[in-house]
């Protein structure tokens, strides 16, 4: 075994090495990135950290697997690789070599990033954490990317079917199908190259500086317009849970007469999570993230509970097909399908990668069941007069809605922490990086920052509370791209040389039907919004 010049080495084959995959470790001091996992939820949202662009062409916090040093030229050692995690000096002195494996051993034990020159500020990192990141088994992958895909389009679903016609749910089912193949595509890109951590880093490796500029956009814009509909189903869910009287007596009490009595609830429930915008330790509100899949859950089985229990009629017709309605759902069912952005460190957290397709194709499966099965339930219960969030369609007098409810009112107040992560960590990365101000001012800034986003989402949601059109709109405007679009496009550029024809038809057609989807449903979407605005602008 032997210990050199300090030089790292990415590739466990050393055939794939080459001189710019070996760098000086001293290159390595700033370059390292610190990505806290509290929950599927906040994975979902932390894919979205690592924007610098210099990142995408200096190596990622080496692996224990993959982590290697080369031969100092004055060592006299056989020729072996230790693998390690530390951050070694660059010269050594002939008389060093002794104690260069003692040495060795120590410096395993921790590493320091630091994430500014100017100040102390430090995390010591455990080597044995890094390793551990990476022990996912099969069913807590899928379990983990089930809880990623289930979220707001499950209430959308039963309006989208029977607003689009029975036959609509094929429309459902294929785009499951074309999203789990995307996903294997992403796996595939992933396999290529052991320094992609993120989706970014794959529209880094595809276009360029460009490309992770373009992810990073559509990232950010799916997060804020998520959250708009998240405010939104939190304001029609609050209005529905209370009483008149109720409202009475606090618009009563506030004395509010800019604010409607539903539109001021809305506002005290957003004011009370806003103070988790604050917090800068993520890892003291991780049981949110798995508060918001419980939710989602419960949100399931109520309604089905209803259909069982609830003394409602399932025999509500369905129309065969609405054509002209096909361009507006289809926003709905791609959004229900967004996760992709997560599929990165899902895949890195595998203990075996390689099943990373079978696990893809398991959640995707499970969840279009899901869907399908709460689509039909809804449609038939409720017919035309189904709601486009199903919740509010459930009769008020029983415990199944109350309890539906209040998870779907409750989902929205614990997202918003988790979601404004990544642009909070990114603002206070780059107050770091070009200002030199203490740790409190730094999170001052960031609070200050993310309460004013909040109040901009809390506007927007209160301006355009229309639910299904603008959740339509971020499907096709949005999640068509990062789920179909990005996918087939990455893979073709990274596998140009070796794909075959018929799959570089099948990515071809699939761009294409993704622009096609996007492009009207876009459109329809938003003539839809702006009609019922025109509309409430008339009363």
């Amino acid at each position: 075994m032997l210990l050199g010049n300090g030089n790292m080495c990415k590739s466990k084959n050393p055939a794939e090495s080459d001189s710019s995959d070996c760098l000086p470790n001293h290159h390595h001091h700033h370059h390292h990135q610190l990505v806290v996992t509290v929950g599927s939820e906040t994975s979902r949202v932390h894919a979205a950290l690592n924007l610098h662009e210099e990142e995408a062409a200096m190596p990622p916090w080496p692996s224990s697997s993959n982590s290697c040093f080369h031969q100092n030229k004055n060592n006299n050692v056989e020729n072996k690789k230790v693998c390690s995690k530390c951050d070694r000096d660059h010269d050594h002195d002939h008389d060093q070599n002794n104690n260069s494996i003692s040495n060795g051993i120590q410096d395993m034990k921790s590493v320091e990033i630091n994430n500014n020159n100017d100040h102390k500020d430090h995390v010591v990192v455990e080597v044995e954490h890094a390793v551990n990141n990476a022990n996912s088994s099969f069913a807590h992958a899928v379990i983990n990317m089930v809880g990623m895909l289930i979220g707001l389009g499950q209430l959308a679903t039963p309006y989208a079917l029977q607003t689009g016609g029975w036959a609509s749910v094929f429309l459902l089912i294929g785009l499951g199908i074309i999203c789990s193949y995307t996903s294997h595509l992403l796996g595939q890109c992933l396999s290529r190259n052991s320094k992609l951590m993120n989706y970014t880093d794959l529209g880094h490796l595809s276009f360029g500086t460009k490309g992770r500029i373009l992810t990073t956009s559509f990232i950010y814009l799916e997060i804020f317009m998520s959250l708009v509909s998240y405010t939104i189903s939190l304001h029609d869910n609050l209005t529905t849970i209370f009483s008149t009287s109720h409202l009475n007596h606090l618009n009563n009490f506030f004395l509010s007469n800019c604010l409607s009595t539903s539109q001021l609830l809305t506002v005290i429930a957003v004011l009370v999570a806003l103070p988790s915008l604050w917090l800068r330790d993520l890892s003291s509100i991780s049981f949110l993230s798995s508060g918001g899949i419980l939710m989602s859950v419960v949100i399931f089985v109520t309604v089905a509970c209803t259909a069982v229990f609830g003394g409602v009629e399932v025999n509500k017709e369905v129309a065969v097909l609405r054509l002209g309605n096909i361009p507006a759902i289809s926003g709905l069912y791609i959004f229900s399908f967004g996760g992709h952005i997560v599929f990165p460190d899902l895949y890195r957290e595998m203990r075996d990668p390689s099943k990373f397709t079978k696990v893809s194709i398991v959640s995707f499966s499970l969840v279009t069941a899901l869907y399908t099965t709460l689509a039909f339930m809804g449609a038939k219960m409720f017919g035309p007069e189904v709601n486009p969030q199903i919740t509010l369609s459930m009769p008020r007098n029983l415990i199944f809605t109350k309890i539906a409810l209040w998870a779907t009112v409750l989902t929205p107040m614990s997202k918003y922490a988790l979601e404004f992560a990544p642009f909070a960590m990114q603002l206070e990365r780059n107050l770091s990086k070009y200002c030199s101000m203490k740790s409190r001012t730094r999170l001052i800034i960031r609070g200050c920052v993310g309460s004013c986003l909040l109040l901009v989402i809390l506007t927007l949601a209160l301006s355009v509370p229309y639910f299904e059109h603008v959740l339509s709109l971020t499907g096709s405007l949005v999640s068509v791209a990062i789920c179909v679009i990005f996918p087939c496009t990455f893979y073709t550029k990274v596998f140009w040389t070796q794909i075959s024809k018929p799959m570089l038809i099948l990515n071809v057609t699939l761009v294409l039907l993704g622009c096609f989807l996007g492009a009207f449903g876009t459109i329809s979407s938003f003539k839809l919004l702006v009609r019922n605005l025109h509309r409430a602008h008339l009363r």
